[in-house]
Parts: structure tokens; C-alpha cells; sequence
């Protein structure tokens, strides 16, 4: 429980976090006319969302098993990343049609220190914050907070890029603030259609990496007991998956011993693969005569 403590707090941070820099990027924003800070302030939007999808699925998805769900509810993770990524998708594609309107227009950036400091504030927030998600999601592996840190971090380079074309369009360079706009409405695209990938992935039940059944197959073949295996099988729980194998034994091993075998086998690959949240081994006796391998 003291995962789920943690990731709540990261994302009540996020929350006051980002409603202050909403509130000072959208002042600014309007006030000097930057299609760039305002994108800046709708991402800031955006990320109020987010950390708030990541306030209800960690509630959701630190909930236990019951009798209704087997496995838990650690898709709930992937389902709320999976909404997140739609939605800032969605966001960002409205931003980008702001900013073309705007351009057409000829509405020109009105250059003020103002934007400077909200940028450099900006940057100290989101700079903190990653820091701090960052650490959690390394540790926990949860994609919610993956999402938040990899949002925290990105922001700071959008922001640099942003004082970047503020600094340029006090030199009278054109269209800078617009060439900024697009690149942090096209960054926030692809950063969320990774994101909606990789839920989508875990959704729709893809297996585990080819990696990690290698690793599997290695422990396998330890046991000189175990003559051939099949029906390799991986279903996602969250970030982990469970597991489940068919191994065959010698058909004169008592029923005891052979149970056995399986067991241990389960124990060291859970406590071997962080990624494997229970194993599952049916054993299938065979005629030691008729082996094949």
C-alpha cells in the first residue's frame, strides 16, 4: 500500500503544481498575445488531467482481488493512461489550429519580461516534479506516474524552447512564436501516442517480451527432470504478467514429487523476473521411453 501512498501524493503535487502555472502561463498568455505560452498554459491544462486520471487509477488499481476480479484491478492503470493520451492528443491538435488562425490573422506576440519569468518558473515546477516522479516510477514501474514524469520532464524542454521564441521575437525575428507553438503541440502528440501504445498493448493482453521468455526458458532448463515443455502463455496484470506453462515429466515420478518440481519451479521464476507477477505450471507425465526434446 505504501506504492499507492506514494504515487497519490505525486499526483496531488502534479495537481497544485500545475493549476498555479495554469493560472500565470494563461495571464501572461493572454495578456501578451504568445500562442506559444498559451499552448504552454493549455499542456498545464492538460496536465491538471493528468495527474488527476493518475489520482483515480492508482485509487482504482491499488484495490485487492475479489470475487468479481481475480487478477486484481492493475489495469486500471492502463485504462486511465489509455484516456490521458486521447485526450492530450486531442488537446494539442486544438492548439495547433489556434496557433494557424493566429498566424493568418497577423496577431503578433507582445514581448514582455513577464513571459521570461513565467518560463523560468515553469521550469523550476516541472523540474522538481520530474525529479521527484521520476523516482517513483522507476521504483514501482506504474505507467500513471511513468506518464506524469515523462510529462514533468518534457514540459521543461517545451517551456526552454518557449523562452527560446520569446527571446527571438524581441529581435523582431517572424513567426518564431508560431514555429514554437507547433513544436510543443507536435512534441505533446508523440509523446502521447507512445503512451496510448503501450496501454494499448498491455489492453489488449500482448505477451511478454521476447526477452523475458528467454529468461523463463533458461530457468527451464535447469531442471534435468523436465523433458519437454509447451503452451507457453503470458496475460498482463498491470505491469506484470502472469504466466502459465505445461512441463512434462518421467510418468513413474510419484505425483508428490512431480507437484514438487513445479512448485519450485514457480517460486524462482516470480522471485527471478520482476516482471512476473505469478507463475502457473500444470505437469503432464510422459513416457520416459518416448521422450522427445
Amino acid at each position: 500500500m505504501k506504492k499507492y501512498k506514494k504515487i497519490r501524493f505525486a499526483s496531488i503535487l502534479g495537481i497544485i503544481g500545475n493549476v498555479f502555472l495554469l493560472v500565470i502561463k494563461s495571464i501572461v498568455g493572454v495578456l501578451f498575445n504568445s500562442s506559444a505560452m498559451l499552448a504552454d498554459s493549455f499542456n498545464s491544462a492538460g496536465d491538471i488531467f493528468t495527474s488527476l486520471m493518475t489520482f483515480i487509477g492508482n485509487h482504482i488499481s491499488s484495490k485487492p482481488r475479489d470475487e468479481v476480479h481475480d487478477l486484481g484491478h492493475g489495469k486500471a492503470e492502463y485504462v486511465f493512461s489509455l484516456i490521458i493520451s486521447i485526450i492530450m492528443v486531442i488537446s494539442a491538435l486544438f492548439i495547433i489550429k489556434s496557433a494557424f488562425v493566429k498566424m493568418i490573422n497577423h496577431e503578433e506576440l507582445k514581448f514582455s519580461i513577464w513571459l521570461i519569468v513565467v518560463g523560468i518558473i515553469t521550469i523550476i515546477t516541472k523540474l522538481l516534479l520530474f525529479l521527484y516522479t521520476n523516482i517513483l516510477a522507476k521504483k514501482y514501474k506504474n505507467i500513471l506516474i511513468k506518464a506524469n514524469s515523462k510529462d514533468h520532464l518534457n514540459d521543461v524542454f517545451v517551456t526552454s524552447g518557449n523562452i527560446t521564441a520569446i527571446i527571438l521575437t524581441y529581435f523582431k525575428i517572424k513567426y518564431v512564436d508560431f514555429i514554437a507553438c507547433l513544436l510543443i503541440s507536435l512534441w505533446i502528440i508523440y509523446t502521447y501516442c507512445k503512451i496510448f501504445i503501450e496501454s494499448y498493448d498491455v489492453l489488449i493482453d500482448k505477451t511478454i517480451s521476447l526477452e523475458k521468455k528467454n529468461e523463463v526458458i533458461a530457468i527451464l532448463n535447469k531442471y534435468p527432470e523436465i523433458i519437454k515443455y509447451n503452451h507457453f502463455n503470458a496475460t498482463p496484470i498491470g505491469y506484470e504478467y502472469q504466466i502459465s506453462i505445461s512441463i512434462f515429466v518421467d510418468g513413474n515420478l510419484s505425483t508428490f514429487a512431480s507437484h514438487e518440481i513445479a512448485d519450485k519451479l514457480e517460486k524462482e521464476i516470480v522471485k527471478n523476473i520482476d516482471e512476473i507477477y505469478i507463475a502457473v505450471i500444470h505437469v503432464n507425465p510422459i513416457n520416459i521411453d518416448k521422450k522427445t526434446k
